[in-house]
């Protein structure tokens, strides 16, 4: 199970954008992440005029390691770490360790 998922409120640990926060847009294979507004690069695109795309410098969002990044627990306005416990039902879920509050509640 993943400790970082889809849609989940992260704030950057290290690097340029240290202390922004963003929402994960996609989780790679590989382990790395796409998050919106986050570790975003300029582009140099050649046009393509048979799909109708212009060229010139694009701002473009590159992955990012997992590990540079942490759940943002919005009870406590920090970063949090992720835990993984079963419950009696025997699903397994996420949780703060900070304040043993739940994430995956459906």
């Amino acid at each position: 199970m993943k400790k970082i998922r889809k849609g989940d409120q992260i704030v950057v640990l290290s690097g340029r954008d240290k202390g922004r926060t963003g929402q994960v847009a996609q989780v790679m294979a590989d382990g790395k992440l796409l998050i919106d507004g986050i570790n975003v690069v300029k582009k140099h695109a050649k046009g393509n005029p048979q799909k109708n795309q212009p060229g010139g410098i694009l701002d473009k969002a590159m992955p990012m390691a997992a590990s540079k990044v942490a759940i943002w627990n919005g009870a406590a306005k920090k970063a949090d770490r992720v835990g993984i416990k079963t419950l009696a039902d025997g699903k397994r879920v996420r949780f703060l360790k900070s304040n043993n509050e739940v994430l995956d509640v459906k």
